[in-house]
């Protein structure tokens, strides 16, 4: 399994200081969610706090505004690109602008948005926030106690999906256990971050705007949602830039002038504000130690992964495919906590980009890369998270591991990018790329053509010229890959085993792109260490192992059914426990090229713990045969082991497989169940909300 993008986020303002919530989503899709230390149980008010933060002086000609503080909810660092955005747009508009990760509102919620600080004369405080939707309707890690206070609050429970189908036009006092006073003074906006692809479509983003209405909270502007199978940053600049700024200028600024401390002329761009600054040291020094509590919270991973050898590589494809499936096994005896896993959990991996890449970036930006550097936050910068990976460092283990050369940049980034850029014509360039009209243009030199940050400074603009810290302030940081695991814990306790698709592709300048996960993983030699982390996932085989279990994973969604089929063996022939039936249906292209772990299959077959096999390969005849059609083939039996024998069903794989194999079975259910479309769907979302249907998914 893949990381996704940011996944949608939405956004919350309030009267008098505004608060931004961002949230991002899944290049991957992934569909689980880390449980976090629950928050605010207490729920504690904000006069109960014994520590007033002392209210900041504001130059009104330059803020005429206030305060607007930003609340991101982000996976993968799209929602907090997007605050930065706004971070950089809030003092021309005139707002003193503060960005914070809502999970720093675990705490106290009321407290952090109704911050007295951050009042206004009239007491109020502008809050926006910017939520992703994480998988299929789930908060992202970050905004897990957040959304879990909410809820307590409204009186809901379960995982926001249920939460997030409420109206958001209810009145407020329609029910009198809510108390609509919890968040009284908050004005806020919500955007959010989400993908159409998945069926709870910005549910997080829809869920946040509601709840904030129910605990008291105003509106400046309606609810506003992205979409990231189209064009998500499209809709957050047209939002921004038609919707929000307009509403909060118009509700705080009104017809006053917003004084400017700097001014531009002729074809000179000012230079972005930075908020690092870089401190070269004279020789190698050891690695700051930090408390964890100091680090970035998207970074944490760089401070907690850990190296594990990796002990067995073997190509799963046969050498007369085009493609490479790769099986590797990864020893985590010495690993401690972080990679301790149950069945099917997930295994999170930083990759490091190539060689090529990094040298190739530091020969057109002039950096040493052996040079010793120490990254601190410039004056008027400091805050709490403020450590974003481990330094000192050399810049070589800076570019290598930390900053994402290859992924395609937002066009906000190619914006602050034409700033750097000596040549007119490149500046020129990079701008209208970065510009609506550009749009298109965009999508055909940048998206389509897999166009990184390497190759626009190295090759499209090699005028550009960026001090370090500018460049680690404007790359993306390097996200970590997930995998779904693919083997039994309790069978292989020290060591964990991922099925691995190598992403290659030509372009068309005869060059190739590299996934950078999968090709560092495919070109790291056997005894070569990975640095990893386990996270939780949803796949877990029921607790009665005599239950039916349907698993449904083509193509190397396959990886946790075969977690599975390791287990139900083991309970089986080890542990002579009564385990029900198991029934898999897989498909690839053909038997002979890509029908990986055919031989552990067939075994798991013929020794009587994989019940029935269900293949389906879709270029073996004329008419292409999926997962699906076979599922639909079945659906007398499929639905007997449903209905009346509780089947548990699992699903790994594309989001549009995921989306037909829902679809063939709510047909299954209101055929064989003689049940209404409605009806069939109620069915199927009770088996989801009971864990009896999962489906772990990518876009």
């Amino acid at each position: 399994m893949s990381s996704v993008s940011d996944l949608p986020t939405n956004v919350l303002i309030g009267a008098g200081c505004m608060t931004i919530l961002l949230g991002s989503g899944l290049a991957l899709a992934m569909m689980i969610s880390k449980k976090n230390k629950n928050a605010d149980e207490s729920s504690p008010t904000a006069e109960s706090s014994s520590k007033k933060a002392p209210i900041e002086e504001l130059d009104m000609k330059k803020y005429p505004g206030g305060h607007l503080t930003i609340y991101y909810g982000s996976q993968t660092g799209t929602a907090e690109s997007f605050a930065r955005d706004l971070e950089r747009e809030g003092e021309e508009h005139g707002f003193k602008v503060h960005v914070l990760d809502v999970e720093e509102t675990e705490e106290n919620v009321p407290e952090e948005l109704l911050k007295e600080s951050m009042r206004d004369a009239h007491g109020k405080n502008r809050a926006v926030f910017l939520m992703a939707t994480y998988g299929e309707g789930e908060p992202t890690d970050n905004a897990v106690g957040f959304v879990r206070f909410l809820k307590s609050k409204l009186g809901t429970v379960g995982d926001g999906q249920s939460a997030s189908s409420m109206s958001v036009e209810e009145k407020k006092g329609e029910d009198d256990a809510i108390d609509s006073s919890v968040l009284a003074g908050l004005e806020y906006a919500v955007f959010g971050l989400g993908n159409k692809q998945y069926e709870h479509f910005n549910a997080m983003g829809k869920f946040v705007d509601m709840a904030l209405w129910k605990l008291g909270g105003e509106r400046v502007t309606t609810l506003a949602v992205g979409d990231d199978d189209d064009d998500l940053e499209g809709d957050f600049e047209n939002w921004k830039e038609t919707k929000f700024w307009p509403a909060m200028k118009k509700k705080y600024v009104g017809d006053g002038l917003v004084s400017s401390s700097t001014t531009e002329g002729g074809n000179h761009m000012k230079l972005p504000e930075c908020q690092y600054v870089v401190e070269y040291l004279k020789e190698q020094v050891p690695v700051d130690k930090v408390p964890l509590s100091d680090v970035h919270l998207s970074s944490k991973h760089y401070f907690t992964a850990v190296d594990c050898p990796v002990t067995l590589k073997k190509e799963l494809r046969s050498s007369s495919d085009d493609g490479s499936t790769l099986h590797i096994e990864i020893d985590i005896s010495k690993g401690g906590d972080e990679v301790k896993y149950q069945t099917a959990d997930n295994l999170g991996i930083i990759p490091i980009n190539s060689n090529n890449d990094v040298e190739r970036l530091a020969k057109a930006l002039n950096y040493d890369l052996g040079s010793y550097f120490r990254l601190k936050s410039a004056p008027g910068h400091e805050h709490k998270h403020s450590i974003i990976f481990p330094n000192p460092c050399t810049v070589y283990e800076c570019l290598s591991r930390y900053c994402d050369l290859v992924g395609p940049p937002r066009r906000s980034e190619l914006k602050l990018l034409a700033a750097y850029a000596k040549d007119p014509i490149s500046k020129k360039a990079l701008l209208r790329l970065a510009s609506k009209e550009g749009k298109d243009e965009y999508k055909e030199k940048i998206l389509d053509a897999k166009m990184g940050i390497v190759d626009i400074i190295s090759n499209l603009c090699p005028s550009i010229e960026m001090p370090l810290e500018h460049f680690i302030e404007v790359c993306p940081r390097l996200q970590p890959r997930y995998y779904t695991i693919s083997s039994s814990s309790t069978i292989h306790p020290e060591s964990i085993h991922i099925t691995v698709s190598v992403l290659r592709e030509s372009r068309d300048d005869g060059s190739i792109f590299k996934g950078v996960c999968s090709n560092f993983l495919a070109e790291l030699i056997e005894s070569g260490k990975v640095r990893a982390f386990v996270r939780e996932s949803t796949f877990r085989l029921p607790s009665d192992v005599s239950k039916p279990v349907i698993m449904i994973g083509p193509g190397t969604g396959i990886a946790p059914m075969r977690a599975m089929l390791q287990e139900r063996s083991h309970q089986k022939h080890q542990q002579k426990l009564p385990v029900g039936k198991n029934v898999l249906y897989f498909g690839c292209k053909t038997r002979d090229l890509d029908f990986i772990y055919s031989d552990e299959l067939n075994a798991f077959e013929k020794e009587g713990t994989l019940t029935q096999m269900q293949l389906a390969f879709s270029r073996e005849q004329s008419e292409k045969v999926y997962v699906q059609h076979l599922l639909a083939k079945n659906s007398a039996d499929t639905w007997k082991l449903i209905d009346e024998e509780g089947a548990y069903i699992y699903v790994c794989g594309g989001v549009k497989m995921g989306q037909d194999v829902s679809e063939a079975l709510r047909k299954i259910i209101a055929d064989q169940g003689s049940r209404s479309s409605v009806d069939a769907k109620t069915y199927l979302d009770r088996m989801a909300s009971s864990g009896r249907y999962i489906q772990e998914l990518w876009a």
